[in-house]
């Protein structure tokens, strides 16, 4: 069903009548959810590099131009989240520069780190010395790789975007469903709590959002690692030419997501980019990282709503809204697992869901601690 993961020998097969009843599939079809979450985060660019040149992003900066955070702007930017009372330290940037990037990789080699990775996780540990727990966005990434990172994450992410192979993504240098889902397959075989998602609107069809739906699910079926699934439409910007998706498109879309996915994997929309009111009856049940201090640097012309548009977005829907970590719940410790609203059991994992700093972090005697726990058993929103 997806040549273009042929290479990676990742062996996803999806029967022709799941996708059929998949795409009968409306918003009347599934269940409001019993409450909404989100998270309180920092966004850190950490680099503006990126091998791909997608269309329709504005993140990417060309060779010559692209940003590279210094440790020290990282350190004040997590100070600022931790004074605002964050939880979460988003690590943002594209895949790993290629060889064009003669000034990023200059930069990194003067600060004494040969890759990029290497750097993320330095960066990480400053989020974590300071309080914040990391979350990274580091595009295509190997098993490998992932275990590198593990240490210092408490979960991480990708955007799946699309199993179709669309002009979006087309030129030398594009990135591939089969890349994607490799990365999705890799970060389940290092058992780390993972975030995925849709981008609506890029040149795919009603058929394409149920074949990515049904083959993340079928990733999370051998693994158990994903904890959300985003469905994010695509916005108007200076390089993308693209229509921003209807109301009605994106209802149908995430009532698919909801019924493609087990209970216990969180559909999300961006509030800044979604129409999220008119989403929540449709199986939404998290309204994602949202920031009290940066901006979206993905989406800089979508500010992120206040606490008090999200609040209001939950009264709304006459739902109650909780604070959540960057990890959820059912990958938690079980001490500090609010059981009683997950009903699902924990995943397991041979060598464990969180390493030892993030658990370490998780229950130390300090402020930081503190205050993760204070969101993980949260009894009033």
């Amino acid at each position: 069903m997806f040549p273009a993961a042929d290479a990676y020998d990742i062996g996803i097969s999806i029967d022709e009548s799941a996708v059929d009843s998949l795409l009968s599939v409306s918003p009347r079809d599934v269940s409001a959810p019993a409450e909404l979450t989100f998270s309180r985060n920092v966004f850190i660019p950490l680099t503006t590099a990126c091998r791909y040149s997608c269309t329709y992003c504005t993140y990417y900066d060309v060779p010559g131009e692209a940003t590279l955070m210094s440790p020290d702007d990282i350190r004040s930017v997590v100070e600022q989240g931790v004074d605002a009372g964050c939880t979460e330290a988003l690590f943002t940037f594209g895949d790993k520069p290629d060889a064009r990037y003669t000034e990023i990789h200059a930069q990194l080699a003067d600060w004494g780190y040969d890759s990029i990775l290497a750097y993320l996780r330095a960066a990480c540990e400053i989020a974590l010395d300071e309080g914040l727990l990391p979350h990274s966005n580091p595009g295509d990434l190997t098993e490998s790789e992932f275990r590198a990172l593990k240490p210092v994450n408490s979960s991480m992410g990708v955007m799946l975007e699309t199993t179709a192979d669309v002009a979006a993504h087309s030129g030398g240098r594009k990135k591939t469903p089969g890349q994607r889902l490799n990365t999705i397959r890799a970060a389940g075989r290092a058992s780390v709590p993972f975030t995925t998602g849709l981008l609506v609107g890029i040149g795919e069809h009603w058929r394409d959002r149920a074949e990515s739906l049904l083959a993340i699910r079928e990733l999370h079926e051998r693994y158990d690692h994903i904890q959300e699934v985003i469905i994010q439409n695509v916005v108007p910007n200076e390089r993308s030419s693209f229509d921003q998706p209807s109301v009605e498109t994106m209802r149908r879309t995430v009532a698919m997501a909801r019924a493609a996915l087990p209970e216990a994997v969180s559909v999300q929309v961006p509030p800044n980019l979604s129409p999220t009111h008119e989403l929540i009856d449709c199986g939404v049940d998290d309204l994602g990282g949202v920031s009290p201090v940066t901006d979206d640097y993905i989406n800089p012309d979508y500010a992120w709503p206040a606490l008090d548009e999200l609040q209001s977005i939950a009264a709304d829907a006459d739902l109650p809204l909780y604070e959540r970590l960057p990890v959820y719940d059912r990958y938690l410790p079980a001490n500090i697992r609010r059981a009683s609203v997950d009903p699902a059991p924990p995943p397991t994992a041979a060598d464990g869901w969180l390493a030892e700093p993030i658990q370490t972090a998780l229950s130390a005697s300090t402020s930081a601690g503190e205050r993760y726990r204070a969101v993980a058993l949260r009894e009033g929103g």
